[in-house]
């Protein structure tokens, strides 16, 4: 089985765009202490500035120790500060991309303190949403300088590129698989690399276990997982396994062919259910996902090798069914 974690964030945000919360919102020591309830968590991935600041950061580390769990990635904030409305390390105002590096150095020196090796870059705000408004060379341009420099900066750390084909922007530089994929080797970094959302996957039309492929074929640069589901038109961040399965199947079957041994995280936004109610559903739709994966995988390698949807379609229905 797998490595678990959950993003501390999950547990608190109540509100969408139209409700500004549904249940009251806990403070971060409260998330915590409730993620660590959660059966089979293992990790915790903190938001910069949202669950850790400069300020706070001995006693994230001191609470972190105290309930045994790892701190398996930073996630910077670059996402809410209305400042990066439009771009953070890709802002055509030179003084706004000097703030947001710096920032994400401040994120990267939290990490090395926490004793994390992942901080993951979901810049969701690098992108542009309206035609002939954005120099689209010139800033993946400043989106490899800006990741380069990072990555040169902290040798020691790995920077995961979370893909997304549009949220908050209309079209995001780091979209999809592949070209997320050409990003991360313009760096000619090799501690910079690629972290899939399965819901993130869905929405951008992947077969995602595909994408694991991809990754694997570039050269082992899937650095880290998320995990959620949704309706595959929007990134709805729902429990895994309320919309797809054999999808799940496959993955998780790619997954432990391509010998990818990080951590499998939970990334979802329970605003209305209790949410370690709902992040533990996760987690054990996870397990159930994998034990069909690890009993039945010579069974499965030889599906795959038949190539009869008839077959498969049986073998799916046996595991899923039974």
């Amino acid at each position: 089985m797998g490595k678990y974690s959950v993003i501390l964030g999950n547990l608190g945000n109540t509100c969408d765009r139209f409700c500004k919360g549904y249940k009251d919102n806990p403070s971060t020591e409260e998330m915590l202490a409730l993620a660590i309830q959660i059966p089979h968590v293992e990790g915790i991935e903190l938001v910069g500035t949202w669950d850790i600041r400069p300020d706070n950061v001995k006693d994230m580390k001191r609470r972190m120790e105290d309930y045994g769990k790892t701190c398996v990635s930073i996630i910077p904030d670059t996402f809410t500060g209305p400042e990066y409305g439009k771009g953070t390390i890709t802002n055509t105002n030179r003084g706004i991309r000097r703030k947001a590096l710096d920032y994400l150095r401040q994120m990267s020196e939290i990490a090395l303190e926490m004793n994390c090796g992942i901080v993951n870059l979901w810049m969701a705000q690098d992108g542009y949403d309206y035609l002939l408004t954005a120099d689209y060379d010139q800033e993946r341009e400043w989106l490899c300088e800006g990741t380069t420099a990072l990555a040169k900066e902290f040798p020691t750390l790995k920077f995961a590129l979370e893909y997304k084909p549009k949220e908050p922007r209309n079209y995001s530089y780091h979209a999809r698989m592949s070209d997320t994929i050409l990003a991360a080797k313009e760096t000619n970094c090799s501690n910079v690399g690629v972290c899939i959302d399965t819901g993130h996957s869905f929405v951008a039309g992947e077969n995602v276990a595909e994408a694991v492929i991809l990754a694997k074929r570039a050269g082992n640069m899937l650095f880290h997982m998320h995990f959620n589901d949704n309706h595959g038109l929007w990134d709805d961040d729902m429990i895994v396994g309320s919309v797809h399965s054999t999808v799940y199947i496959d993955l998780l079957y790619q997954l432990k062919k391509t010998g990818y041994d990080g951590w499998l995280s939970m990334d979802q936004y329970p605003y209305r259910e209790n949410a370690t109610d709902a992040i533990a559903e996760s987690i054990l739709w996870v397990r159930h996902f994998e034990r069909i994966v690890e009993e039945n995988f010579t069974e499965i390698e030889t599906l795959v090798k038949m190539n009869d949807a008839v077959e498969t379609s049986r073998f799916m229905r046996k595991v899923l069914f039974k």
